[in-house]
């Protein structure tokens, strides 16, 4: 296992930003990809002072959203007929659609900001959003903020603990569930808000309607 870590640490750092981006793109797209393989070497290498943190984290952070706007483009342009019927040739299964479908109807446009810390539901979240056509906009800055707190998650862990990959496993389990609350806690709490203020703006309605 250290032999493996070596070589993606010395991939990671011969091939530079423009690796990391790749990796990224192709994490956030179809293709089966850890982010972890791109991002927790290079937090190590900005801890020698051999990488830039804020230019790996921009780097993991747009190709993170190149790769979700490819996946994006798919729902949007293709649908879901045939991504149901033709997604196997992509490795996407008709289960993933359903499955990241329903996370997009339950949650709504904020699941592509939190969606992007869930395994699983990373990768695929994209997909509804486009065959949803959620606005352009919108999505691009609720998974640039998603990918921007998952990489961070991951050059953090990079820095403080390199080649430690118990330390970082078990760390990382714990970053997630607090993140992962709080984003939850902050949309919950803007819905309710939102709720009451659209039941007072309706009863104000009624009140002018009498």
């Amino acid at each position: 296992m250290h032999e493996v870590v070596n070589w993606i640490v010395e991939t990671v750092g011969a091939m530079g930003y423009l690796g990391i981006f790749i990796m990224m793109f192709l994490e956030s797209s179809f293709f089966p990809f850890p982010s972890e393989v791109a991002m927790i070497p290079a937090g190590y290498l900005a801890s020698k002072g051999e990488m830039n943190i804020v230019a790996a984290f921009l780097a993991g952070a747009g190709g993170s959203l190149a790769g979700a706007l490819f996946n994006y483009i798919l729902g949007h342009k293709l649908g879901r007929p045939f991504l149901v019927k033709y997604g196997k040739y992509l490795m996407i299964k008709p289960e993933t659609i359903d499955k990241t479908e329903a996370f997009f109807e339950k949650y709504g446009p904020a699941s592509t900001l939190f969606g992007r810390l869930i395994p699983g539901i990373r990768q695929y979240i994209s997909l509804p959003a486009g065959i949803g056509k959620m606005p352009l906009a919108s999505f691009s800055i609720f998974t640039f903020l998603g990918a921007g707190i998952w990489c961070a998650v991951l050059l953090a862990l990079g820095y403080m603990f390199g080649e430690h990959e118990d330390q970082i496993q078990e760390a990382l389990h714990y970053i997630l569930a607090v993140i992962f609350v709080v984003i939850a806690g902050v949309f919950y709490y803007y819905r309710r808000k939102n709720k009451k203020v659209e039941e007072e703006f309706i009863t104000e309605l009624d009140k002018e309607a009498n």
